[in-house]
């Protein structure tokens, strides 16, 4: 079970140049303009054998003056609720702001571990002005600058030190755990409902040693899982007005302790933006997908042209993977509940396959050599062997070949294509590697 941390601050004092330091990504666009990105506010970051979760709070920052700071401080709520540690990100060069203070406030009040980290700290005059710091009630500041990494070491040590220890699940091995996500109001609770149904008793809780997962444990009519439930714990707090950065903050964990994750899209509001966070925050964790349209039962027209077009533009929106289950359902009038779950458990056993070494090459040389990696520079690729890597968490095959590194990524896709159309391997992600022989 991971932690999650998460980085709080003002605008530009260098929260995304931290979480690019922290999660090693280089991908993520820093630029001065508030706001820039979205989808790369989450990453993993590793260090001394311990991996933890980041959240970089800045891209959910809606940029109008007037109700900037408002925002920002409902994240800082949010941040201490969901999270399992903060980072709060202050700049030495300008010292405590009002607004710093403010934020202090909120983060003594929270019964969370906080870091204070005073930013673009870049040569050795600047650590004059961490004295500033301590009149923030928040202990010792680290001093660092994320942009050249000096300091994030020691930093990071420190923050392994006040993380909570992972405590394992008392949850049997080898039994799949399906998550169901989605923005607000999307159904996910009526769905839970429609599974569980009244017959609670059936039904065993297991609370998650997360701060907010349970795990019910349902085992009738031929199904045996857990449903990683995170909804409707806690208290619901004044600040959570419909913010799309509290659907993603609730998300994170849910989708990280799962193997499936039943995407909710409510059939009235097709995909939204929202939609797509959850999305990518799925691919990134390489969970298996089954995508749920909801609230089908107050769809007019149920004609198949309306099914198809809902279809393609929902895979249009998630490509290039697009090879997973869509199923029209209404959680209100239960209709197609026992598919939903038939399909996450087939999505599962997909996640599983083992494909022989010998029906493998059976398979895919022809193929390969029908439609070779494209030469490049004059020189040709040869793919003489292909294998399926076991034990891993999604399935992995590797390619050998003479000149690995000129396989480009439409051809690895090319690959995942043609193995997926000869192995069910539906809602499941797979991994493709090429390498020496």
């Amino acid at each position: 079970m991971g932690n999650l941390v998460a980085i709080v601050g003002r605008p530009n004092v260098g929260k995304s140049t931290l979480f690019n330091r922290l999660t090693k990504s280089r991908q993520a666009i820093v630029s001065d303009e508030a706001g820039t990105t979205r989808d790369r506010q989450y990453g993993k970051c590793e260090w001394n054998g311990r991996e933890f979760s980041v959240v970089d709070t800045g891209g959910w920052v809606v940029n109008s003056d007037d109700v900037f700071e408002e925002e920002i401080r409902k994240q800082v709520v949010i941040a201490t609720e969901e999270a399992d540690l903060v980072l709060f990100l202050c700049d030495i060069k300008n010292g405590v702001t009002d607004w710093d203070m403010d934020v202090a406030q909120i983060l003594r009040r929270s019964k969370l571990p906080i870091v204070l980290v005073a930013n673009k700290a870049d040569d050795n005059r600047d650590l004059y002005g961490q004295y500033d710091f301590y009149k923030l009630g928040l202990g010792d500041p680290f001093c660092i600058s994320a942009a050249t990494g000096s300091g994030t070491g020691d930093l990071l040590d420190h923050i392994l030190e006040v993380l909570p220890e992972k405590q394992t699940d008392e949850l049997e091995e080898g039994i799949p755990r399906f998550a169901v996500v989605g923005r607000p109001n999307a159904g996910k609770s009526s769905l839970i409902n429609a599974f569980i149904g009244e017959d609670r008793h059936i039904v065993t809780d297991i609370a998650g040693t997360t701060r907010d997962s349970i795990y019910t444990r349902y085992d009738k009519f031929g199904f045996d899982f857990y449903l990683v439930d995170t909804a409707g714990i806690r208290r619901k707090n004044k600040v959570t007005e419909d913010l799309e950065f509290y659907s993603v903050m609730r998300s994170i964990r849910a989708i990280e302790n799962s193997d499936v994750c039943i995407l909710m899209i409510d059939a009235t509001r097709g995909i939204e933006a929202q939609d797509m966070n959850i999305f990518q925050l799925i691919q990134k964790n390489s969970k298996s997908l089954v995508v749920v349209v909801n609230k089908w039962d107050l769809v007019e027209d149920k004609s198949q042209a309306v099914i198809s077009t809902f279809e393609d533009a929902i895979r249009s929106r998630m490509a290039p993977f697009r090879d997973f289950p869509i199923i029209f359902a209404s959680a209100l009038t239960k209709q197609r509940i026992f598919k939903v779950l038939e399909t996450a458990k087939d999505v599962y056993l997909s996640r599983k396959i083992k494909i022989g070494t010998s029906k493998l090459n059976e398979v895919m040389l022809p193929l390969i050599e029908a439609t070779p990696p494209p030469s490049i520079k004059g020189k040709y690729i040869k793919i003489k062997y292909v294998s399926q890597v076991p034990d891993t968490q999604i399935p992995t095959f590797i390619f050998y070949a003479n000149l690995p590194q000129y396989v480009k990524e439409p051809y690895k896709r090319f690959l995942e294509n043609k193995i997926r159309e000869n192995w069910k391997l539906t809602g499941s992600p797979i991994n493709i590697f090429v390498r020496q022989k």
